[in-house]
């Protein structure tokens, strides 16, 4: 991403906004791993991007929508004999999920519109404004084409499709906490190449892990193989049981085995480029750089203790949802460092500064 430098204060309006925008969205990502752990996400077979905003009101209603719930193969390969009220339960938390994307949505264009009457945002952050809404729409279109996975044939999502739902979410996460970043004037760290290729690195590995981890949820992985640093019984299992299935990619999307295999395989990983990264940090005395490169390990040693004792307690709601939680926190500090390291423009425009209640 380019570098919008400009005076804090006339953005301060903005960057509050996109920071509580980005809140929103990491609510928004921890209601819908509940929905997944509840089971709740095929509860709604219609999309009604307007009207479905309503919950049902009538007696009349909760039936209708409960017998259209009951024509899909969940209910009757995994819910059979359901009552009224456990649907309500499921209905709740699908509901929400969708009820806060439409809030995000509008959360997000109605200031933006205020933004571009009054003025003053150049260019730059237009665009990316406007880039950051149009993959906001697209992430519904995805939410509805990964629940649409699951209403015919399958008794749960797509686990492809629930992988590209939060990883695109996230996406649109990062692409916020940057530009949160960019609207702050700050200084030039200076810092080794080196290191700004382990952050740039420790970022990507980190969508990567994030990835496998929606993979793991949509196959249930994590429910098997609940032994640690052991799998299968062995640290690395046979190559008969992790690469049977053919073509031989096929294993690492839909092997059960391989999918937690390479999730375990990918934080170690994280963990140890974290680990030399801050080490790097630290003994190049980077500054802030060095801060916040040892928040990052911290935050990564907290995640992989999370998914240790979620994988061997068999995922409770309670510390899957935590697991996943400091999983934003990971990915936010790692943007942070990132953008920290990132080269900054030495040449400036400064913007028009248009007071709030002023048209420019």
């Amino acid at each position: 991403m380019t570098t919008i430098s400009a005076p804090s204060e006339p953005y301060r309006a903005v960057r509050w906004w996109l920071i509580s925008v980005a809140a929103l969205i990491a609510l928004m990502v921890l209601v819908g791993g509940a929905t997944r752990l509840t089971e709740s996400g095929l509860s709604i077979v219609e999309w009604k991007p307007v009207t479905g905003s309503v919950p049902p009101l009538s007696e009349a209603q909760w039936t209708a929508a409960f017998e259209a719930y009951k024509k899909i193969p969940q209910y009757r390969e995994l819910n059979a004999g359901m009552s009224l009220s456990e649907f309500k339960e499921i209905f709740w938390w699908e509901w929400s999920h969708r009820l806060l994307g439409r809030f995000i949505g509008v959360a997000y264009l109605l200031p933006f519109l205020f933004f571009l009457w009054r003025g003053g945002l150049p260019g730059e952050l237009k665009r990316r404004l406007w880039l950051l809404f149009a993959l906001g729409g697209l992430q519904g279109a995805v939410g509805w084409w990964m629940v649409a996975s699951g209403l015919s044939e399958r008794v749960e999502v797509s686990q492809y499709r629930l992988a590209t739902h939060l990883v695109l979410a996230l996406v649109i996460f990062a692409g916020i906490v940057w530009t949160v970043r960019r609207l702050a004037e700050r200084p030039q760290i200076a810092a080794s190449s080196r290191l700004r290729f382990t952050s740039a690195l420790l970022l990507v590995v980190t969508f990567i892990q994030i990835y496998f981890g929606a993979l793991v949820a949509g196959l249930r992985a994590g429910r098997a193989y609940n032994t640690w640093p052991q799998i299968d019984g062995a640290f690395i299992p046979s190559a008969e049981r992790l690469w049977f299935e053919t073509p031989w990619w096929r294993n690492m999307f839909d092997n059960v085995l391989t999918v937690q295999f390479e999730h375990r395989m990918t934080a170690y990983a994280l963990f140890a480029l974290a680990a030399l990264h801050a080490f790097d940090a630290v003994r190049s005395r980077a500054g802030s750089a060095a801060s916040g490169a040892l928040l990052l390990l911290g935050a990564i040693s907290l995640q992989a203790l999370l998914g240790i004792l979620t994988l061997l307690n068999q995922v409770p709601i309670d510390l899957a949802l935590a697991h996943q939680a400091v999983a934003i926190v990971v990915l936010t500090l790692a943007v942070m460092q990132t953008e920290r390291l990132a080269t900054r423009s030495s040449t400036q425009a400064q913007p028009r500064a248009v007071p709030v209640g002023q048209a420019g």
